[in-house]
């Protein structure tokens, strides 16, 4: 699978870092952070708990990175699309399929919404 280019406006790259700085800092770390997305993934979708092969701690820590890297290259569609693209190959021995994307996308969505409130506006949401 080959991923086109994203591109988001300067608002949305915005709302996007800043609602994931603002995780960061009301879980106390960004592993915490990790952590909590972990727990959203799991509380949303048990199911999915077998597919991790390594500790919590590790998982969360990975995360948070993951969604670290493609936070600081949103405004840069190439980079981004590298980025994006190295995630995928990292998980080319785990089933990827869309609604467990989806699944995930809506875990982060929840947690940034149960701790941010509505510091959690309608354009980050959408850009997330």
């Amino acid at each position: 699978v080959e991923f086109d280019e994203l591109r988001l406006g300067p608002h949305e790259v915005e709302a996007v870092r800043q609602t994931w700085d603002a995780l960061q800092a009301a879980a106390g770390s960004r592993e915490a952070a990790g952590e909590a997305i972990i727990a959203a993934i799991f509380e949303a979708a048990p199911s999915l708990q077998g597919l991790f092969k390594t500790p919590r701690g590790v998982m969360a820590m990975r995360f948070s990175s993951g969604i670290g890297g493609v936070v600081s290259r949103l405004d840069d569609p190439a980079a981004l699309k590298v980025a994006v693209e190295t995630l995928g190959f990292k998980h080319l021995d785990t089933e990827v399929t869309t609604p467990r994307v989806n699944l995930i996308r809506e875990a982060i969505v929840a947690i940034l919404q149960a701790e941010l409130g509505e510091r959690f506006t309608v354009t980050a949401k959408a850009s997330w």
